[in-house]
């Protein structure tokens, strides 16, 4: 039975939005509310607002716009760093076999095991969180991961550093997997698609920043500063995170009055006053399991193993870049290093064009369904964006295998990272509205895939290109994506009885 937005403030978030046909009207579409009724609007009073705030102060959805988009920077600031220090690893592989006395295969073994973590650590951020509360587990999660980062760039023996890669792995991806969390918590409905278009930005611009900055640093110094720059990111990120972040899990179903006491915002940063409050959130056992039942959705798991079929080529296609431009281009490291300007500039002109695609895209379909919006419209734009990324592989395996002009290459490269991060976007908005209470363990899949398939191509890429060529093996790669796309159809025509099917999540809090 879908639902309309006349639904009071007293509804808990859980209620509002996971109505079996998780049908949502918003918009300017949407007829303005007369005076009689009592819905909060936005300021134009186009929009009523979605969830609808409490009167409490503490309501993250009650705070500034500075506040909240402090917030959002301080947690895509630390969404960025797992996959920055991870590529980074792309490009300290080439030299430490002089450092280790080791053969490559042996030193790649510390970045295919950090990837893996990466994926793997996210799931447990959620479990935790819906246990512990969102910022301790930010906090402490970031704590780890910035002395792992220190001691991958002070170990002395080749398995220290590769424990200490893992380890970093694993405590790194706390708001990349988490992220979902904070914008859900901290922003309206209406304005998700842009909130989840900056914090992917940032995860997807890391992968070349990564290797950028680490072919700089190998150039003028030694591979161990890579790490250092990372550990100092690190650092900057926790100073953020301790000097500004508060804990943003709202529980709308318990009225003001009953609502923990706030008394220190450093005791929330460690956990201690949510550690008090925990008996009004999940049990140990209900967090646990929420991944568990998360991923028995079958919009959930269409959603994972399509992103293990299209993002893992942003690491495949890193590796075979690299490998041409020194081989076919004759570039050296400063060179290199310069090129990944690029991906670069195409994810920064995806996130601008991803500003305004989503919002138009919402309204169009709203106007042809009565003002209503469904989560399936937010796939809409993978539509516009998955023949750039086919014809962005393609034309690179061409223009590699060719030796076409290297700026050919940089721009044919660019469309298949302006693609990604438009997919990106679509896909964490399409879960987050679909299951809204499950918005931590649905980003968690959604980097689980995201990290598999960039696990899987680790090991596959090199050796395919070697044995088939860049042209081929691109090609098939290409067709990988194209038939990938085949599952977003399915979601966009059948989604709504696969959600019905699946049902609700039923989490005890959001």
């Amino acid at each position: 039975m879908a639902h309309s937005m006349d639904t009071p403030p007293a509804q808990s978030v859980e209620e509002t939005h996971a109505e079996k046909d998780n049908v949502i009207a918003t918009g300017e579409d949407f007829e303005t509310p007369s005076p009689a009724r009592s819905e909060k609007l936005t300021h134009d009073g186009s929009i009523e607002l979605n969830p609808q705030p409490s009167s409490d102060p503490n309501d993250p959805l009650n705070w500034s716009v500075l506040k909240k988009h402090l917030f959002l920077f301080i947690i895509a600031i630390t969404a960025f760093l797992p996959d920055y220090g991870s590529s980074t690893g792309a490009i300290t592989n080439l030299v430490q076999p002089e450092t280790w006395h080791l053969p490559e295969t042996v030193i790649n073994e510390a970045l295919v095991g950090n990837l893996f973590m990466l994926g793997a650590g996210g799931l447990f951020v959620v479990a935790l969180s819906a246990y512990f509360g969102r910022l301790p587990v930010l906090f402490w999660f970031s704590i780890f991961a910035f002395l792992t980062a220190a001691w991958s760039a002070a170990a002395t023996t080749f398995r220290s550093f590769e424990a200490a890669r893992i380890l970093h792995g694993f405590f790194s991806t706390v708001a990349q997997a988490g992220g979902l969390m904070f914008i859900k918590d901290i922003f309206f409905f209406h304005e998700h698609p842009r909130k989840i278009n900056i914090w992917s930005c940032f995860i997807v611009l890391s992968p070349y920043l990564g290797p950028f900055v680490a072919s700089w640093i190998i150039w003028k110094s030694t591979w161990p500063w890579a790490y250092w720059i990372v550990t100092i990111l690190w650092a900057f990120a926790l100073i953020l995170i301790v000097s500004f972040m508060d804990e943003t899990f709202y529980d709308r179903n318990i009225p003001r009055n009953q609502q923990p006491v706030r008394k220190s915002r450093l005791l929330r940063v460690i956990g201690v006053e949510q550690f008090h409050s925990r008996h009004l959130r999940n049990t140990f056992f209900q967090a646990i399991s929420r991944p568990a039942i998360a991923i028995s959705k079958v919009p959930v798991i269409i959603v994972t193993f399509y992103y293990v079929l299209t993002f893992g080529w942003v690491i495949g296609l890193n590796a075979t870049t690299g490998i041409f431009l020194k081989t076919v281009y004759h570039f050296g490291t400063e060179s290199s290093a310069l090129y990944f300007f690029a991906p670069m500039v195409a994810t920064i002109l995806g996130e601008i064009t991803g500003h305004f695609v989503f919002d138009l895209t919402a309204k169009i379909y709203m106007k042809r369904h009565n003002g209503r919006l469904e989560p399936e419209a937010r796939l809409l734009p993978v539509w516009f964006a998955t023949p750039l990324m086919v014809l962005g592989i393609v034309l690179l395996g061409y223009s590699l295998q060719n030796g076409w002009h290297y700026m050919v290459t940089a721009v044919v490269w660019g469309l298949f990272v302006y693609g990604i991060i438009i997919c990106t976007t679509a896909i964490n908005s399409y879960l987050l509205d679909a299951y809204p209470e499950a918005s931590g363990e649905v980003a968690a899949w959604i980097n689980f895939g995201r990290t598999l398939g960039g696990f899987i191509i680790t090991y596959e890429e090199v050796p395919w290109i070697t044995a088939m060529g860049a042209r081929n093996a691109l090609g098939i790669q290409a067709s990988i994506v194209a038939l990938a796309f085949g599952l977003i159809v399915i979601l966009q025509f059948f989604g709504k009885r696969l959600r019905d099917f699946s049902g609700s999540v039923h989490f005890a809090t959001d």
